[in-house]
């Protein structure tokens, strides 16, 4: 089940940086023809990161303390105090936009040019900012790896 969750987390993050993707391009193309799709898009994303948020607080709150242990003895302690610390008080932000994003685009995007603006950047900081996110999470798994190729070295020489 750890992993499961652990492969579900990311998952769902780049899913909801995929939709955020496809609202800033269908809204960039903002018609009465595509509103719906808009809509639907933007609530995707809030579904995602919510679904990602939920899975990763599970698994950092179940599983994430021996991982924490190994990252802070390796080689790469700032895989940690760095990366993770940053993730811990940023990870909301993305999480916050996800879900005004369906809000933000009930207006007629088409016909109102600072609400179509405002989508834009919402979805745009959505998607930076997952992706700043997403690459952080391959920094902490990075720190366990080198950990654990650290200990797993220093049993087998003599």
């Amino acid at each position: 089940m750890n992993d499961l969750i652990l492969f579900a987390h990311p998952t769902f993050g780049v899913l909801g940086i995929l939709a955020a993707v496809w609202v800033f391009v269908e809204t960039l193309n903002a018609g009465a023809d595509n509103a719906r799709r808009i809509r639907i898009a933007a609530l995707a994303v809030a579904v995602f990161m919510l679904l990602s948020w939920v899975l990763a607080g599970y698994w950092y709150v179940n599983f994430y303390s021996p991982d924490k242990a190994l990252i802070l003895k390796g080689p790469w302690p700032w895989a940690h105090k760095i990366f993770m610390e940053t993730k811990e008080h940023l990870f909301f932000i993305p999480l916050l936009l996800a879900f005004y994003l369906p809000f933000a685009t009930r207006e007629r995007l088409f016909a109102n040019k600072v609400a179509r603006t405002m989508v834009l950047s919402v979805a745009a900081m959505i998607a930076a900012s997952g992706f700043a996110i997403e690459g952080a999470g391959a920094v902490i798994n990075y720190g366990v790896k080198v950990s654990l190729l650290q200990s797993a070295t220093q049993r087998t020489q003599p």
